[in-house]
């Protein structure tokens, strides 16, 4: 199964794969069926999560109906226990907008359906969004969201710095985001390269043959230069052994990001 995984990954365009893989990954769960895991996201039990990753394979990762891996996983339960980004009687709900960019399949549905038409997923070439936006040229007129999510996107953008300036740029004072990257605590500073081209040279460089650069613990401080105040939270210390193992978290930072 991991072969496969990666075979696919490697070889597929991702546009492609995301039109088929909600069809294909439930029929391949059957054989994970169990009560091992939970995903909290669709509720769903396995006896482990299906193998997941580009570079390296992360076993018990992909929830096989939902598609949720561990980074959405942990999101949704800090959106649930931390935020009232689920509660319809929560201040403002009904005029809340969200931007939601690169949407994963596991939330689009779920969010659709408490927001409605104020929630607006956008997306270079995903088959997935509804709007088709280059993040560093958002089409949208300033202070136009409350909420901005986008997730595992600034590492393959040419310049992410723009793209951070024009999240900034279309949030309304007093609104926040979720905005997490793959970040390599080794690293002080982001290394980034743009001579690299190779995409076998990109996957050496930068863990993965679409990325630009390989962010370092300076990740949140450069969200805090286009003006962002930064929260790097380690959520997963909140939940005990055996939440970690029921839900297959990893030990990611959600980084929070808010406007004032």
């Amino acid at each position: 199964m991991k072969k496969l995984i990666k075979f696919v990954l490697h070889k597929v365009p991702r546009k492609y794969i995301q039109r088929v893989v909600h069809v294909c990954t439930p029929v391949m769960g059957l054989a994970y069926m169990g009560r091992g895991v939970e995903c909290p996201i669709c509720g769903s039990r396995y006896r482990k999560f299906m193998p997941y990753g580009y570079a390296v394979q992360r076993d018990n990762a992909l929830c096989p109906w939902c598609l949720a891996l561990e980074r959405h996983r942990l999101m949704w339960l800090y959106l649930q226990n931390e935020t009232d980004f689920f509660d319809s009687k929560s201040e403002n709900f009904e005029n809340r907008k969200i931007l939601h960019v690169a949407p994963e399949y596991c939330f689009i549905k779920r969010f659709e359906k408490l927001y409605g038409e104020n929630y607006v997923t956008a997306d270079i070439e995903s088959p997935l969004a509804k709007v088709k936006m280059d993040i560093q040229n958002i089409p949208f007129a300033d202070e136009s969201f409350d909420i901005v999510f986008c997730n595992h996107i600034l590492e393959h953008v040419e310049n992410d710095r723009l793209a951070m300036s024009e999240m900034f740029r279309i949030m309304r004072p007093g609104g926040w985001g979720i905005m997490l990257s793959p970040v390599n605590f080794s690293r002080e500073t982001t290394y980034e390269d743009a001579s690299i081209t190779d995409p076998g040279q990109r996957e050496l460089h930068f863990g993965q043959k679409d990325h630009l650069r390989d962010y370092g613990c300076d990740y949140a401080a450069r969200l805090a230069d286009v003006g962002f105040d930064v929260e790097e939270i380690n959520y997963v210390r909140y939940f005990s052994p055996e939440e970690v193992r029921l839900y297959a978290l990893r030990p990611e930072i959600i980084y929070l990001v808010r406007k004032q």
